[in-house]
């Protein structure tokens, strides 16, 4: 099935990438919206005399399903790492951490707590708001170890 350009229709139902990356070479859609009115113009436009092809109206339903199907797994993975950084992030609050702050020095101090902005949790070092990614390490409060290890004594006294 084509549909001629004078018709002002795209001759499938694929359209090829608008941008210019390098890291994507599957096609774009733009939207379910934008899909299912081309699939309804090339329905429309179709020439009587010369119908589709059914296996591939049914191939290009296919596709769209997969389509749809693949965006949903990608909403629900972008969920799921939005709450492992948010988990991540409440498990520093009373560690001492290391960070790059924006200027490029380099800071430590005590995460005293932990809020939420849009761009991903923000942690609250010693009064500074230091992005999560911007932590370089990770160390218990109070150990002076640069390495990260802990250290800890217990002393257990004799009942008597």
């Amino acid at each position: 099935m084509s549909i001629t350009p004078t018709e002002g229709v795209a001759t499938g139902l694929f359209v090829a990438p608008t941008t210019t990356s390098t890291t994507s070479t599957a096609p774009s859609f733009g939207d379910k919206n934008t899909f299912l009115q081309m699939l309804v113009a090339q329905l429309k436009y179709q020439d009587p005399m010369n119908p589709a092809d059914p296996t591939q109206f049914m191939s290009q339903t296919a596709q769209f399903s997969a389509l749809e199907q693949m965006q949903d797994v990608a909403q629900q993975t972008a969920a799921m790492v939005a709450a492992q950084n948010a988990f991540g992030a409440t498990s520093l609050v009373g560690r001492q951490v290391s960070f790059t702050a924006a200027d490029g020095t380099t800071g430590e101090g005590l995460v005293s707590g932990v809020r939420y902005s849009t761009d991903g949790p923000v942690l609250s070092v010693d009064g500074n708001d230091v992005a999560l990614g911007q932590v370089q390490s990770v160390q218990t409060a109070g150990s002076g170890d640069s390495t990260g290890a802990t250290s800890s004594s217990t002393s257990t006294t004799p009942a008597a």
